[in-house]
């Protein structure tokens, strides 16, 4: 029933969004409704705009699993790299903020030196 329900919030928001539309409002609605997610984006959104706020998900995702899963490390690193480029997209990354990339990539080598050894000595998951 809970799938039925939202396939309906769905087909009524398709007909909400029809109904800006008509009146001028330009929006884009991408869905995964297998996943339960939708998400609507106005006339004034940006692609780093989107990239930026699709990085915050996967962030949000490193954040919350925190050490308690073995590839956790590997997103971390690779979203703050990521955000240091978003968020540096339009100006100057400084020679800081080289070095916090530096570190992200040297920590991301140590992930990966660990998985390896671990699947060599078949400890992963």
């Amino acid at each position: 029933m809970p799938q039925n329900s939202f396939s309906d919030f769905y087909k009524s928001l398709l007909e909400l969004v029809k109904s800006f539309e008509d009146k001028q409002t330009m929006l884009k609605v991408e869905s995964d409704l297998e996943s339960n997610l939708i998400r609507i984006f106005g006339e004034r959104a940006s692609s780093l705009s989107r990239a930026k706020n699709g990085l915050a998900d996967a962030s949000e995702l490193a954040y919350t699993t925190a050490e308690h899963h073995p590839y956790w490390g590997l997103l971390y690193h690779c979203t703050q790299i990521s955000k240091i480029s978003l968020d540096k997209w339009d100006s100057e990354i400084s020679k800081e903020e080289l070095d916090e990339i530096e570190w992200s990539i040297d920590e991301l080598k140590n992930m990966c030196k660990k998985l390896k050894e671990d699947l060599r000595d078949g400890q992963q998951r």
